[in-house]
């Protein structure tokens, strides 16, 4: 007994020890502005206090855009889409609450009709109106439900492998390492001080059908805004299933009336694509493009081919025809 206490008592030496050394603090605002600000990123403020990051590029008279990124990614994720778009519309993006660098709102009330504010709040600080909104991921899941929540504002909707129904069986065998111990309780709470940079790393690349486009800086990026001031506690929160939700169904989304364009990677390991079906068969008169060898992020991983599909259905939309668009590159602003 003696010596399998002593191997207990080193083995838990050994653990606390190395989760020690794993431990990283927060990065402060302020630090993760001068590394990941843009040029034309601009805050929305609640009082004295910043809450929102957006950026809104494009001349002011044009058809306006809308583009809301996914869990635990930022507004960078739209950036070959931007570069592209904003010769011929006003694009406005946005970190949600908890992720980029907008600040946490209210962790304990975090989740899609929080993000739904976030847009609203967002649009009538600039004075718009009217816009084709953009979701991709957990943003398309936000948008769908915008879409149902304000139909009067919205020109457009387009649904980047988002989410929202309910997972069949067996369809979350796939999911990255990181979000399968993420929905566990306990491995959370050990979790959420701790170094995830390899974890963020297997999971970005199961997010991709070509793991090589996940570069060192992507994976840099998206560790260190989750560490920025209660971010990991808002990830954390979200990822529990205790959040706000609105599930999709066919009776709710059939309410869908406004123009809408369905974008899908064939090779999603987080959402498949039978969920891309669904969203296709619910909302009327919506269109479906699935792409070949695509994983979860086609904005990324085929940003010619989805803004290209995404030029074309916004041309249905405002039957203008496009000026000439800006080469799209993969990295960047």
């Amino acid at each position: 007994m003696k010596r399998l206490l002593v191997v207990l008592v080193t083995v838990a030496i050994i653990l606390t020890a190395g989760w020690l050394m794993l431990r990283r603090p927060d990065i402060s605002y302020n630090t993760l502005e001068s590394v990941y600000s843009k040029s034309n990123s601009r805050y929305l403020k609640s009082g004295s206090q910043i809450e929102l990051h957006f950026t809104d590029t494009g001349p002011r008279d044009a058809p306006i855009l809308v583009l809301v990124h996914g869990y635990s990614a930022s507004l960078n994720t739209w950036d070959a889409w931007a570069r592209n778009l904003r010769k011929d519309y006003r694009v406005i993006r946005l970190d949600l609450p908890g992720h980029g660098l907008s600040r946490c709102v209210d962790n304990d009330e975090i989740g899609i009709e929080q993000f739904i504010a976030s847009i609203d709040r967002v649009t009538h600080s600039l004075d718009v109106d009217q816009f084709t909104l953009v979701g991709s991921s957990m943003g398309g899941h936000t948008a769908w439900a915008y879409a149902l929540a304000h139909p009067e504002r919205l020109d457009g909707l387009v649904l980047v492998d988002a989410a929202g129904w309910l997972s069949a069986p067996g369809e979350d065998d796939k999911d990255p390492v990181i979000f399968k111990l993420l929905r566990n309780g306990f491995a959370r709470n050990v979790m959420k001080d701790l170094d995830m940079s390899a974890l963020i790393r297997s999971g970005l690349e199961n997010s991709f059908a070509d793991p090589e486009l996940v570069t060192d800086e992507m994976v840099e990026r998206y560790s260190a805004m989750s560490r920025a001031p209660c971010h990991r506690e808002a990830l954390l929160k979200i990822m529990s299933g205790t959040t706000l939700r609105v599930p999709a169904s066919k009776e709710r989304l059939s309410a869908i009336a406004v123009p809408t364009l369905i974008l899908h990677g064939d090779t999603d390991n987080l959402i498949p694509v039978a969920h891309a079906e669904k969203f296709a068969d619910a909302i009327p008169g919506s269109k479906l493009i699935i792409y070949p060898e695509t994983g979860h992020i086609p904005q990324e991983e085929q940003p010619v081919a989805s803004v290209e599909d995404f030029r074309a259905f916004l041309a249905t939309i405002y039957s203008e025809e496009t000026a000439e668009p800006e080469a799209v590159e993969p990295n960047g602003e």
